[in-house]
């Protein structure tokens, strides 16, 4: 077994973003698919988000997703409508913030019935 109880994992690029799909076993024997999205910030750090799916689920999650991707593939491209972004605003010193606030990991874990 690899770092963690890691079985499988794989990495593919896409556009500056990193996407690994690690298939790992945790301590109770329990079977996930964790999904990570890696992306770099301005200041050389890394971004990253994690989705995770129990092997039990991932029958229902993959019909979701394949529904997803065929009303993307069917679906005429929407109108380019978005908001311009607002310019950070600047501190005491006259530099703007870097991006602040809480990291989050989100983790979801089933319960049993």
């Amino acid at each position: 077994m690899g770092i963690r109880g890691e079985l499988f994992s794989s990495k593919i690029n896409c556009r500056g973003r990193s996407y690994f799909f690690n298939v790992k076993e945790n301590r109770t024997g329990d079977v996930f698919l964790n999904i990570v999205e890696s992306k770099p910030t301005e200041n050389a750090e890394f971004d990253r988000r994690s989705i995770v799916v129990f092997k039990e689920d991932m029958r229902e999650f993959l019909q979701a997703f394949e529904k997803a991707l065929r009303f993307i593939d069917t679906s005429p491209a929407p109108k380019k409508t978005r908001r311009p972004s607002k310019p950070p605003v600047e501190r005491d010193g006259g530099t703007p913030p870097a991006q602040e606030g809480p990291r989050r990991k989100m983790v979801v874990r089933k319960k049993d019935a």
